[in-house]
C-alpha cells in the first residue's frame, strides 16, 4: 500500500485483483460477456478464481470457435454465436450473423440483472449495446466496458457520454485501467471502466 489517508487507498494490487474482489463484495455472480472476442475475459474471470456463471456471445464464427474451446468442460461457462446491438436483425461483422440484444439475451438465458455484471467489448459499438438493454440496464448490478477518450470509429461514443448515461442509469464508476495508448505520443486512447450501482458499501 502506498497511501492510506482518509479512507483512500492507492494499492498496487493487480487490476484482476482488485476487479474481483469487488465483483465478490457486490454480490455478483453471474458475467454477461458482450463481445467475447476469444473469450479472454472469461479466462482472465476463472484464473482470477470467479466461480459463478459466465455467459459469453461473440459474433464473427472464428473468434466464437475459441470461446467455445476456452469454455469446454465449463459447466457454468455458456457461449452464444450473435451480434449485440439496439435491435434484432441480421448484421455484418466480417461475415453476416444473427443479431440480438442484451434484454432478450437476459430473458433466454434466465439471467437476474441484480446478480449479474455487463461486460461490454465491442470496438465502437457500446452506444448500441447500451440502447438494447432499455428495458435491463438500470437492474444490472456492475458494468465493465471499454470507453475511448478520442474517436476511433465513426460516431461511436466517447468516454463522457457513455458515462453521463450509465450515471442516469443509477452507475459510478469505481475502478479504471489503463488500455491503448498511442505508441509514439503515449497518449492513453482507450481505458477500461468499471461500474457499480449506487453505493456498494464502506
Amino acid at each position: 500500500m502506498l497511501v492510506h489517508r482518509a479512507g483512500l487507498e492507492i494499492t498496487r494490487d493487480a487490476f484482476k485483483r482488485r476487479f474481483v474482489y469487488q465483483v465478490k463484495r457486490h454480490g455478483i455472480d453471474t458475467v454477461l460477456d458482450i463481445g467475447a472476442n476469444t473469450g479472454q475475459f472469461g479466462r482472465l474471470l476463472r484464473q482470477a478464481k470467479f466461480a459463478g456463471r459466465i455467459h459469453s456471445v461473440e459474433p464473427v464464427q472464428s473468434a466464437f470457435d475459441q470461446v467455445v474451446t476456452a469454455a469446454a468442460g465449463d459447466r457454468l461457462w455458456s457461449v452464444q454465436r450473435a451480434a449485440v446491438g439496439d435491435r434484432t436483425r441480421p448484421l455484418r461483422v466480417q461475415e453476416e450473423v444473427a443479431a440480438t440484444t442484451v434484454d432478450e439475451v437476459v430473458t433466454a438465458e434466465m439471467l437476474e440483472p441484480e446478480r449479474t455484471l455487463l461486460n461490454i467489448d465491442v470496438q465502437g459499438y457500446e452506444r448500441e449495446v447500451l440502447a438494447g438493454a432499455a428495458k435491463t440496464l438500470s437492474s444490472f448490478r456492475g458494468l465493465r466496458t471499454q470507453m475511448s477518450l478520442v474517436s476511433r470509429y465513426q460516431g461511436q461514443a466517447l468516454l463522457p457520454e457513455i458515462v453521463d448515461l450509465l450515471a442516469r442509469s443509477g452507475f459510478e464508476l469505481w475502478l479504471v485501467e489503463p488500455g491503448l495508448s498511442d505508441r509514439h505520443s503515449r497518449r492513453l486512447l482507450q481505458l477500461e471502466g468499471v461500474f457499480f450501482r449506487g453505493q456498494g458499501g464502506d
